[in-house]
């Protein structure tokens, strides 16, 4: 105001308050760029293949393992695995064990409550796997794939017709997952639902004859299928179903609130998406294009 003169006993006060909002200006775009950590720790369960497992020698490999390296060196971040059983992954993310979650994770109503996620990375079907001589391999509709999003009275219509097949069966998941949600919601009172903390134990159950199924994401089980211990005695049947209790894709889980690093690995998963990248690793690892679509 013209004519104002701050009496001397505020003049420190305010030249104090003056140099405080410099240094608050000063360490914006610091301080939003200390918001991303130094090292971004990544966990992955290392036993979902071919998402990501364990080689014989300890290290990690499998599409997440290579896409994240790719993503990480696009984004302009430095990072490193860390191995976590699959039940124990939020849990671990949200007491700061680890910045990230890429463990073949798919995005749901309910996860959205605690965590966060990037876009996208990948996006797939899922079904059942049987013994290939038992009598489960004829299921019907093994020709649909189905959306619980656009249809879920078209999907649930071709379950009522595999129920009475499935009626008494056991049928392995694993635990925590939404392939268990999926059997809890639309098969629970028709078949045995029997959890595993890992997709490696349903497989060796179900090769072994002591369960009748496994409900799990296709391109696991398609993998699961081509092991030498496990060629030719498994196969996929009946209907494949995604979207709705199955979620909107699989992507990286993060905590709450973390903007900037989602903003940096949003970059990246976008930046392999559009120049093919994404759909290379994805037909290396899968045999097929599992890039998201829209």
């Amino acid at each position: 105001m013209p004519g104002f003169s701050t009496p001397p006993m505020l003049r420190p006060l305010v030249a104090f308050a003056a140099l405080a909002l410099v240094a608050i200006g000063a360490a914006g775009p610091a301080a939003a760029e200390e918001a991303v950590p130094p090292v971004v720790r990544i966990a992955t369960e290392g036993a979902y293949a071919p998402y990501n497992f364990t080689k014989p020698d300890g290290s990690l490999d499998g599409y997440e393992i290579e896409l994240a390296r790719e993503v990480c060196r696009r984004a302009k971040l430095t990072c490193e695995f860390v191995v976590q059983d699959w039940d124990g992954v939020v849990p671990g993310l949200q007491a700061k064990k680890f910045d990230a979650i890429m463990s073949g994770m798919t995005i749901t109503d309910a996860r959205l409550k605690v965590i966060d996620f990037t876009r996208p990375y990948s996006s797939d079907f899922s079904g059942l796997a049987v013994d290939r001589n038992g009598p489960l391999a004829r299921l019907p509709l093994a020709d649909r794939k189905l959306s619980l999003t656009a249809d879920e009275a078209q999907a649930v219509k071709a379950i009522d017709e595999i129920k009475p097949l499935l009626k008494g069966m056991a049928v392995g998941v694993q635990v925590s997952t939404i392939h268990a949600a999926f059997l809890d919601k639309y098969l629970k009172g028709t078949v045995e639902i029997r959890e595993y903390k890992t997709t490696e134990q349903h497989d060796l159950d179900l090769a072994a004859g002591r369960i009748d199924a496994i409900f799990a994401n296709d391109a696991v089980l398609r993998a699961t299928a081509e092991k030498p211990e496990f060629k030719g005695s498994i196969a996929l049947a009946g209907p494949r179903f995604r979207g709705g209790i199955l979620g909107q894709g699989v992507a990286m889980g993060l905590r709450k609130g973390e903007t900037a690093l989602k903003a940096r690995l949003d970059e990246g998963i976008g930046s392999v998406i559009a120049d093919g990248t994404l759909k290379a690793l994805s037909i290396k690892w899968f045999k097929v294009d599992m890039t998201p679509q829209g």
